[in-house]
C-alpha cells in the first residue's frame, strides 16, 4: 500500500511541475532582445499565442532556450 501511494505522489509531482515549468521569455525591438523575465504554466502559452502588448504594438514572444 505505501508503494502505490509513494507511486501516486511521484506522479502528480512530476503532472504538476510539468505543468509550472518556468521559460525565460523576449520578444525583439528594433533588432534587440527585450528581455519579459521568467514565466510559468500557462502564462508561457498565453505570451506566445496573443504576444505581449506595449504602447498599443503587439510583439512576438519566444520564451525558453529554443528561440
Amino acid at each position: 500500500m505505501k508503494k502505490i501511494i509513494l507511486l501516486a505522489a511521484v506522479t502528480v509531482s512530476f503532472v504538476a511541475c510539468k505543468k509550472d515549468e518556468c521559460k525565460e521569455c523576449h520578444y525583439d525591438k528594433d533588432g534587440g532582445e527585450v528581455e519579459l523575465g521568467e514565466k510559468c504554466g500557462d502564462d508561457i502559452e498565453t505570451l506566445e499565442k496573443d504576444g505581449y502588448t506595449k504602447d498599443g504594438v503587439t510583439y512576438t514572444v519566444h520564451c525558453g532556450e529554443d528561440h
